[in-house]
This record gives C-alpha cells, structure tokens and sequence, in this order.
C-alpha cells in the first residue's frame, strides 16, 4: 500500500498502550517510531539520579532547568527497535520502572522540560513518515499532523497492562500501587498548566479496552485508507 510521507501523532492516557500500537504501525507500514514519554522518562531518571527530587516527591526545578543545555538524550536504532541513551549509556530498562513513572508525570509538568524534549522530537521528526506517541503530540508538538489518533482505555484494564509488564520483567508490582499511579497521572497529566492532555478535535479516537493488538492494527488500517482515499490493503503481518 502506497502510504504517503506523513506524520501520525497518537496521544492517550497512560499505559493505554500508545508506545506499543506506535512500534506496530511502524513496523508493518515502515515508518521512524519516536516515543516522547522515553524523553520524560529520560529527564525524570536523570533528576532523580543526581538527588534532585526528594523523598517526599519535591523537585528542585531550577536544578533540572539548568541541566537541560547539556543533557544528551538521545534515539539510537537498534536491530530494528528503538533504544533511549543518555549519553552513551542505554537507559531503555531503566525508564520504564514504577519508581519513574511514579515521578514522570510532575517532572514533564515543567515547562522548560515540555520545551525542551519538544525540540528533540522535532529534530528527530525532520523528512516525514514519522510515528510519534505521548500525550500532547497532536495538540502540541504537531498540531499540524496529517493523521492524529487519541487512546482510551479503562484505568483497571490500564493497570492490570502496566501490572503484567513489570512482572515480566522481573520487578514485584503491587497491583493497588499500580493502579494509584495510573489515576495519579491521568489527573496531573489532564490538569497541568502547560500542554495537558486532551483530545485534539480532528483525532480518531480508539477505545482499545477489549481490543487484541491484531484488531488495533486492521482499525489503523481501516483509518489510514479512509483518510487518504486508498483502495487496496497490503496482507497485514500480524
């Protein structure tokens, strides 16, 4: 299927599998996946290593303000899948914590933070056929976006998602922990003051609460030749 040099933003609530449905719909129609939260998640790390954020949650902003000139955070390609270094060091496993995610979502609430990674996805964005995620792609960052896709699912389904990707990965999750920091970040991240989280007016909205990774790729599908007028469809890979 001829697809034409575009960019998709998919934005949506946390752990509705944005990152997951991005890397699929790259993979099957070839296009640059870029994952915004990995930038947050980035910065978040990288203050939380260098003792800037204390135990009771407080971030001493003007500290991670002046950090951002020089801190490298950037994309590597990787056997077909998309790494986050920090300098050189890979940080893809580490970013993806509860101790992070419990701490990302004030952390991106940093307008300095929010213009910053904003700058990054540009640059990486430069050419087209772009795939980004996050959760103010479409309003924010590429308000101009040729297809705009908005997430939604139930924040149970949500947490018990998030609960088996840590177990998976050999951490010890406790799912009502799981599910508090899902609630928590769905409020911060609709309430912040700079880019909150919400539906860009001209997205398509996908509710993937009951729906297998299969059937999120033929909806895409189905969007992406209604809203360029193509005929034919590929044999999907999945």
């Amino acid at each position: 299927m001829d697809i034409p040099d575009i960019i998709i933003a998919v934005d949506g609530y946390s752990s509705t599998g944005k990152s997951t449905f991005a890397k699929m719909v790259a993979a099957e129609f070839s296009f640059l996946y870029l994952d915004s939260g990995a930038l947050y998640r980035g910065v978040t790390l990288y203050a939380m290593e260098q003792g800037w954020i204390a135990g009771d949650g407080t971030i001493d902003i003007a500290a991670v303000e002046a950090s951002l000139d020089g801190l490298d955070l950037h994309f590597r390609h990787e056997d077909g899948a998309t790494q986050l270094y920090l300098g050189a060091r890979c940080v893809e496993d580490e970013i993806r914590t509860l101790a992070v995610s419990g701490h990302v979502s004030p952390v991106s609430a940093i307008p300095s933070v929010r213009a910053y990674v904003d700058r990054k996805l540009r640059a990486f964005s430069k050419g087209g056929r772009v795939i980004m995620d996050g959760r103010d792609i479409g309003t924010t960052v590429f308000p101009d976006a040729e297809l705009k896709v908005f997430m939604v699912a139930d924040a149970g389904v949500r947490a018990r998602r998030r609960f088996d990707e840590l177990a998976a990965k050999g951490q010890a999750p406790v799912f009502e922990d799981v599910l508090k920091n899902i609630e928590e970040r769905d409020y911060i991240d609709s309430h912040r003051e700079t880019s909150p989280l919400r539906r860009p007016e001209d997205a398509y909205v996908m509710d993937n609460t009951h729906m297998t990774l299969h059937e999120e790729l033929v909806w895409i599908l189905g969007v992406i030749q209604g809203r360029f007028g193509i005929l034919e469809a590929p044999p999907l890979s999945h």
